[in-house]
């Protein structure tokens, strides 16, 4: 039994002893595992360029230090640095360095010394140099991505070692779905093995430098969606097997050197959303059942040497979207080969041989933003249905052989510049472009269309200097440039144009001198050049232009004798020659002009006075003379232009009253006679205006009261009455002005309290009584309990719940309205008080007849006291005409009432 326990004893220690070991031994073995991980990362860290290190600073020994003397666990080294996770054990199981900056190479990377990897990323990085083959060793590797590098050289075809690898992908890789490579500097052929991947999903290799064909193992992918391998050198035909892949969605195989026939298998696709295949040397037909299954949305075959028809099947695909084949040698009717596509963005067949006219289809195709079919054999003209297409940016209709008559895109979204092969449309007599979004400079080659008698270019973004050659255009009538960014001098062949009917040149940034020219033949109609730089005289044969209907030469720097350089046009119904540098008197010859309803000659130097025949001009419906020299005072004869609706003479030194016959403008919807020196009263009359909706009589030295009579002025508003020496009362009855917006009568004299009326007035919203003598309390009305106080400041004693006012004393004011109640009222009760006395002396009187004596003593007192209880009366009835509270104004009469009974009693 003792040797027995002894036995025991011993192989329990040998146990704990055992254990002890084995555990050093996991320590130990752990340690060297982490040790040799930490060394194989830092060694690479230490490969990559110098500037690059800065963005894995994490990564060093010290890190590992600080731990230490923060008493962890060593075992957390290198888990705690960036991009780096461990498992439980403390091994590396992912480095995740994805757009981190890094420069070098995978050369000194010690793939076997990391042996749990299972995700590595290091996509979108400059890393370059050639794939180790050492990658080959990561056993348990389920994540590569290095893509978006500059790797170079061949796959290591070990990669097929990589057993477990479902994202990245390569040799017998059953569990791979995605394996994406592209933008790198891959060379060499593509693998064959890559065909085995069964579960493939996702084969991107483009954008690199592969070459050789295209095995045909890759028809075994049953599994895959997208085959991108465009941009590349592969050569060779397309391998038919391809037509077994019934799940692919994309196929890009652009770009790169294939020749041969497209196989018709492709046609089998019925998944097939994209297919690229431009920029090839395929030959021969498109295959025939393309885009069967309708799913086909984006197809280019582009800048290949593709012949024959356009199959049937892709003529009748209502999913396209985009379709490029320009550049090929199909052929066809196109008037027959495309039809409506509502979804449709982009075609173009350009360069082909198709034939026939432009089909009214174009028109139904919704989003079509981009029509190209140039260098065909189109002929006809172009279907004025086009113009439907409002979507359309751009149309290239150039080299065909189109009978071209007119070509009309006006008001699309048509961008880019205007192709210089329209100037080859000899036949053209229309050409409309306006109201696109059009750039660039206006081709000298337009200036080739012998036939054209409309150029209609304005409200694009157009830049550069009008074409010389356009003065070559002799048949030209409608002009149209405005609304454009062009500069410099207008050609003065524009000049030579004698059919010229219509010119509109505005809004450019033209300079220099009008055309010297211009209306020689006496054709010219409508002119406008407003809003330009434009200097210099008006040409002469402008001047005795007597076909003039139309003329707007606003805001430039013209300057001449405006008394000269206009006479009487027969036919002028409006001119505009405001803001210029003008000068001299207003001519006698405005009155000779039978049809002019508008003349603006607004900020100038026209000096002298209103001539009187102005008032022959009864066809006028807007009259501008502000902002001149103009003296004198306003003609009577203004009462005869009733068809007036805008009348604007502010901004002179006109004087004098204002004459009763304005009153007789009934038609006048906006009056402005500010700033001039006009005296005396405003009109009564003015209130017959009754269609003003504008009425400025500011800065002038109008003075007694605002006339009543303006508050019938419904339909106004704006009324602007400031700085005048306008007094009195604000009239009450203003409340009538319903559609008064905005009001302004500061710096006047006006006094007395403001109108309760204005809270009436919902509709006004902005008002000004600075600088007068009102007093009292604001209106409870949005405009004045919203208003600045620098719109109320400067007045004799005004309150309210407005900032910068006191607020007023509840009952201090009462209005003449209260005053007409409470006085006569007061007249009431003194009489009624009166006939009381006197009515209670008759009854004491009868009562006591016996005592006369005594009643001379009582009479006397009796009087006595209603003489004293009458001045009495007297005092508190004042003290109750300021009664501080109105609310109680019946109580107290009540009370006033009693107590003289009482003391008369």
């Amino acid at each position: 039994m003792p040797m027995s326990s002894l036995k025991k004893v011993v192989y329990l220690v040998s146990l704990v002893v055992l254990a002890m070991l084995h555990s050093s031994f996991n320590a130990a073995s752990l340690f060297v595992t982490e040790e040799t991980e930490a060394d194989a990362l830092l060694n690479w860290k230490a490969s990559l360029q110098n500037e690059t290190q800065s963005h894995l600073t994490s990564w060093t020994l010290l890190h590992n230090a600080t731990n230490s003397s923060s008493n962890q666990n060593t075992s957390s080294i290198p888990c705690s640095w960036s991009g780096i996770t461990c498992n439980q054990a403390g091994s590396v199981i992912s480095l995740d360095l994805t757009n981190s900056g890094l420069k070098g190479t995978l050369h000194e990377f010690s793939f076997p010394s990391l042996p749990n990897l299972a995700y590595v990323d290091l996509s979108m990085n400059e890393l370059f140099g050639t794939i180790p083959i050492e990658i080959s060793g990561l056993s348990k590797l389920i994540y590569l991505d290095l893509s978006f590098n500059k790797l170079s050289g061949e796959m290591p075809p070990e990669i097929r070692l990589l057993t477990n690898l479902e994202a990245l992908r390569l040799g017998n890789l059953k569990s791979l779905n995605s394996l994406r490579l592209q933008t790198n500097n891959l060379s060499g052929s593509i693998p064959s093995s890559l065909g085995a991947l069964s579960n493939l999903s996702f084969l991107h290799l483009f954008n690199n430098q592969l070459s050789g064909t295209i095995p045909k193992e890759l028809g075994n992918l049953k599994s895959i969606t997208s085959l991108q391998l465009g941009r590349n050198h592969l050569n060779g035909t397309v391998p038919v097997s391809l037509g077994n892949l019934s799940h692919l969605e994309l196929l890009f195989l652009r770009d790169n050197q294939l020749f041969g026939p497209i196989p018709q298998e492709i046609g089998n696709l019925m998944k097939l959303v994209v297919l690229q295949l431009d920029t090839n040397h395929f030959t021969g037909l498109l295959p025939q059942n393309l885009c069967q299954s309708g799913s086909l949305r984006n197809f280019t075959a582009y800048d290949n040497h593709l012949i024959g028809p356009i199959p049937k099947t892709l003529r009748n695909c209502m999913s396209l979207t985009r379709v490029r084949l320009e550049r090929n040698q199909l052929f066809g009717n196109i008037s027959e080969d495309f039809g409506a596509y509502s979804k449709l963005k982009f075609m173009d067949l350009s360069y082909n041989r198709f034939y026939g006219e432009i089909s009214n289809n174009w028109s139904r195709c919704p989003q079509l933003t981009a029509l190209r079919i140039a260098g065909n054999n189109i002929t006809g003209g172009i279907p004025l249905v086009i113009g439907d297409s409002i979507q359309l940016q751009l149309l290239d209709l150039a080299f065909n052989q189109l009978s071209l008559n007119s070509l009309r895109l006006q008001t699309n979204n048509l961008s880019g510049s205007i192709p210089s092969s329209l100037g080859a449309l000899s036949n053209l007599s229309f050409l409309h472009l306006f109201n696109n979004q059009l750039s660039g400079t206006i081709p000298k080659e337009l200036g080739n269309l012998k036939s054209i008698t409309s150029l209609q270019l304005g409200r694009n973004h157009l830049n550069g200097t009008v074409p010389v050659s356009l003065g070559n255009l002799s048949h030209l009538e409608l002009l149209f440039l405005r609304d454009n960014q062009l500069f410099g001098p207008i050609p003065q062949e524009i000049g030579n144009l004698m059919k010229l009917v219509v010119l509109q040149l505005d809004t450019n940034h033209f300079t220099g001198l009008l055309p010297q020219n211009l209306c020689q033949s006496g054709s010219l109609r409508n002119f406008t050049a407003y809003d330009n730089h434009l200097i210099g005289p008006i040409p002469k044969t402008l001047r005795n232009c007597m076909s003039l209907t139309r003329v707007r030469l606003e805001r430039n720097q013209l300057f001449g004798n405006i008394s000269e350089d206009f006479g009487a046009y027969s036919k002028l119904k409006f001119m505009d020659l405001s803001y210029n540098r003008f000068y001299g008197e207003i001519s006698n010859n405005w009155s000779r002009c039978p049809q002019l309803t508008a003349l603006r000659i607004a900020g100038n130097n026209i000096t002298g006075g209103i001539p009187l025949v102005i008032g022959d001009s009864i066809q006028l419906q807007l009259l501008d003379l502000a902002f001149n020299q103009l003296v004198g005072e306003l003609p009577k004869e203004f009462g005869k232009l009733t068809s007036l609706l805008e009348l604007m003479l502010n901004g002179n030194q006109l004087s004098g009253d204002i004459p009763l016959e304005l009153g007789l403008l009934t038609n006048l919807e906006y009056l402005d006679l500010s700033t001039n020196k006009f005296t005396n009263s405003i009109p009564k009359n003015v209130g017959t205006l009754l269609k003003l909706n504008y009425l400025n009589m500011s800065n002038n030295k109008f003075s007694q009261g605002i006339p009543v009579e303006l508050c019938n002025l419904a339909h106004l508003s704006q009324l602007d009455l400031s700085y005048n020496l306008l007094e009195r009362d604000i009239p009450s009855q203003i409340h009538k002005m319903q559609s008064l917006e905005v009001l302004n009568v500061s710096h006047n004299k006006l006094s007395g309290f403001i109108p309760i009326a204005f809270e009436k007035m919902r509709g006004l919203s902005d008002v000004d009584i600075s600088f007068n003598e009102l007093e009292g309390p604001l209106p409870n009305s949005k405009a004045f309990q919203n208003a600045p106080v620098e719109a109320l400041r400067h007045n004799k004693g005004l309150c309210g719940n407005v900032t910068g006012l006191q607020p007023c004393v509840v009952g201090k004011h009462i209005s003449k309205k209260e005053h007409k109640i409470i006085f006569p009222l007061l007249g009431a009760l003194s009489l009624v008080l009166v006939f009381l006395i006197i009515f209670i002396v008759l009854q004491r009187k009868r009562r006591d007849p016996q005592k006369i004596q005594a009643n001379g003593m009582d009479r006397e007192e009796v009087f006595t006291i209603s003489y004293f209880d009458g001045r009495m009366m007297f005092q508190e009835i004042i003290e109750l005409k300021c009664y501080q509270d109105e609310l109680h104004f019946p109580r107290a009469i009540h009370s006033l009432t009693r107590a003289r009974k009482d003391r008369i009693i």
